[in-house]
């Protein structure tokens, strides 16, 4: 008997048929074992001379540096201005300076990763984005190692693969901290 008349057979048994349904559709959408170990995907990019990954679901998108900046009155000296992007008012904050490594020079490969948080909108100024990388669940690390900018707070682990060490830095646990919070001067 095959599948289409065993479920024919359930039409006067609804709940029966729905269970059946349900099975079918799990084993459809079953994966193999090789397929299962999930893929985490992140941009990296380099603030101050370091690597660093954003995860992708942190990041709503990366722009060049807006062309005009509003200077805000009365703000820490990490927050550059406000800049219209998509015409709303987006906060650009030099995120090298705010983790107390210097002001970030602009050049051309300097960008703005736009941080994906519902409550708190911020562009976050950095030296250069590298792209997505693709790393799978056995190359991550619950520890990050030490780095030179003071970001150990918004660390959340890292990935390693070969000889390469990827700090994973939160955007999430960054916009969240009081010390970002609070950017009266």
């Amino acid at each position: 008997m095959d599948e289409s008349s065993a479920l024919r057979d359930l039409r006067e048994q609804p709940f029966e048929l729905l269970a059946a349904l349900d099975r079918r559709g799990r084993a459809a959408t079953a994966q193999p074992a090789e397929q299962a170990a999930r893929e985490w995907v992140g941009i990296a990019l380099r603030v101050a001379g370091e690597l660093y990954l954003v995860a992708r679901e942190e990041t709503r998108e990366v722009l060049a540096m807006p062309p005009q900046l509003t200077r805000i009155p009365g703000a820490k000296s990490w927050i550059r201005g406000l800049a219209n992007v998509h015409g709303s008012l987006l906060p650009i904050i030099d995120l090298r300076q705010y983790l107390g490594g210097g002001e970030t020079s602009q050049t051309r490969q300097t960008r703005v990763i736009v941080a994906n948080h519902r409550d708190v909108p911020a562009g976050f100024l950095v030296d250069e984005v590298l792209g997505f990388r693709r790393f799978g669940d056995a190359e991550f690390s619950g520890t990050a190692p030490q780095t030179l900018l003071g970001c150990d707070n918004y660390l959340a682990g890292a990935f390693r693969r070969g000889a390469e060490q990827w700090p994973v830095l939160s955007l999430r646990l960054l916009v969240e901290n009081p010390g970002f919070l609070d950017a009266a001067a």
